[in-house]
């Protein structure tokens, strides 16, 4: 079993940054992929950002130039660094870790909340 605990969210004027964090423990496997994903009121979960196990980044076109995930592998750790933060951006977001054994197995944290004023 995997556990995902996030923090950093809070509250934040528009123009501002935050930085998540996402640290795994339990039964880590080295092959993994880990993502951030958000979900506003009355809107479907998506995707944010996510990265490889060898450091390969997608991001939302929506976030692209602002925001930046990165993972540290010695601390089982995922940050999402969010900058020049827009009102559209309030969401609670989600860490993810798929884990590429066989099965897959796939968790979820507990959601942060991040609400950007403006």
């Amino acid at each position: 079993q995997v556990q995902l605990v996030e923090s950093g969210g809070g509250l934040v004027q528009a123009g501002g940054s935050l930085r998540l964090s996402c640290a795994a423990s339990g039964s880590i496997f080295n092959s993994n992929a880990m993502g951030w994903y958000r979900q506003a009121p009355g809107k479907q979960r998506e995707l944010v950002a996510a990265i490889s196990s060898g450091g390969g980044t997608n991001y939302a076109d929506s976030v692209k130039g602002r925001f930046t995930i990165s993972r540290d592998n010695a601390k089982n750790t995922v940050y999402l660094q969010m900058n020049s933060l827009k009102p559209e951006d309030t969401a609670v977001y989600y860490c993810n870790a798929i884990f590429l054994v066989a099965p897959p197995e796939e968790y979820w944290g507990q959601g942060t909340q991040v609400i950007v004023s403006s």
